[in-house]
């Protein structure tokens, strides 16, 4: 199965599952190079789009992300990475088990309230 890197540009997100319990732990970008590095290591590697190279999750923290499984979505263009965390387990540079931690707040219609949305002119719905 291929992965169409083309549609952002030569990357695309990777979506860090747990595979013992499910919970989505963080997203980051991979090119093709680091699909490659994380299939051959067995240890998940992305792409830094601020320092535009490849780094390899925990490789200084100690909690690595030991590949399980990879796929990828209907579209080819997401992949989604299954881990088992070593290390003391934190994944989030902020020092927590996922980087999903900031609630947004619901209206009361269920939908998330946006506070700092800027309006947006000249689009068409």
């Amino acid at each position: 199965m291929e992965i169409d890197f083309e549609k952002m540009q030569g990357l695309a997100p990777a979506i860090v599952q747990d595979a013992a319990n499910g919970e989505v732990l963080m997203l980051g970008f991979m090119n093709r190079e680091a699909l490659q590095a994380t299939l051959n290591s067995g240890y998940v590697t992305f792409y830094s789009r601020t320092r535009q190279k490849l780094w390899m999750k925990g490789e200084t923290s100690g909690n690595r992300l030991r590949l399980i499984s990879a796929s990828t979505d209907c579209d080819n263009d997401s992949v989604l990475v299954r881990v088992n965390v070593e290390g003391d387990g934190l994944v989030c540079h902020e020092g927590t088990r996922s980087c999903f931690t900031k609630p947004l707040a619901t209206g009361t219609n269920g939908a998330a309230a946006i506070t700092d949305a800027k309006p947006v002119t000249g689009v068409k719905a």
